[in-house]
């Protein structure tokens, strides 16, 4: 995403969900407890730009995503939603899919990592935005539902299919899309859908140690990594080790690799400037 500011004054207050930022650390909190966390036109639309604004800025070195209450997210807001779509025409409904999928595009493009930190349900769309983030930190409590087909839809929603077979594999990723069955924590853990498992209640805690180590590491360097990781799925390897030899040295000539020499010989913690 582009750093350059257009005349668009920064976003003072988000309706749709609760930001706070600290020292770097951005923690965005899906804010509808009485409703699961059940996303509406708004809550897509809020998540795209301030990810947009986010990335813009370049001050936030790591990113939080959570559920206040008894859950993560419950997908969609059915009335808000799945009502409110019944009576749209074709091009209101080919934006609304965009919309959802430039969420999910803009989790995995942003130059810093997201962390989602996943208590309860997350389900449908909420399954897609905790599997688009870089790591899930998961309670005992969490279980995942990729509910599309469920609805009549296709699984393949807001990015899914090509996501969740890079995770857990193909045909992991095919009983899940296709069946929508729920998916518990302890068996989430064992295909690789949740990254690290937490005691019960402690997943926002845990996803708040690992944003903080994050955010006081090589910011650059992670930023880096992650962008690989995209771009790197779909190329071959020819293509993949040049673009890796061509990001290298580009940090290389970076303060932070300078800096990593200087702290070795002087045998002190290095003091990363994430440039």
């Amino acid at each position: 995403m582009s750093p350059f500011p257009s005349s668009a004054p920064r976003t003072q207050h988000w309706h749709h969900l609760r930001l706070t930022v600290e020292d770097g650390v951005a923690t965005v909190t899906l804010a509808r407890p009485e409703k699961l966390n059940a996303l509406t036109f708004g809550a897509y639309a809020d998540l795209r730009d301030l990810l947009a604004e986010l990335a813009r800025e370049r001050s936030v070195r790591a990113l939080v995503l959570g559920g206040e209450g008894r859950g993560f997210c419950s997908g969609g807001d059915v009335d808000e939603i799945i009502g409110a779509t019944l009576a749209m025409d074709t091009a209101q409904l080919l934006d609304f899919n965009r919309m959802t999928g430039q969420v999910v595009r803009a989790l995995r493009e942003c130059p810093f990592p997201v962390i989602a930190a996943v208590h309860g349900v997350a389900a449908g769309a909420g399954a897609v935005l905790a599997l688009a983030a870089d790591f899930r930190i998961a309670d005992p409590s969490a279980r995942f539902a990729f509910l599309f087909t469920k609805v009549g839809l296709s699984g393949g929603d807001m990015g899914a299919a090509y996501l969740l077979p890079r995770v857990v594999g193909l045909g992991h990723a095919t009983r899940l899309l296709m069946l929508g069955d729920p998916v518990r924590a302890p068996e989430a853990e064992r295909i690789g859908l949740i990254s690290e498992m937490t005691d019960e209640g402690r997943a926002d805690v845990r996803a708040a140690e690992l944003a903080r180590r994050l955010a006081d590491g090589p910011a650059l360097a992670y930023a880096q990594t992650k962008a690989l990781l995209t771009a790197e799925l779909d190329m071959p390897l020819a293509a993949a080790v040049e673009l890796d030899a061509a990001t290298q040295a580009l940090l290389m000539n970076g303060d932070d690799y300078a800096e990593f020499h200087a702290a070795f010989t002087e045998k002190r913690p290095p003091k990363w400037r994430g440039r």
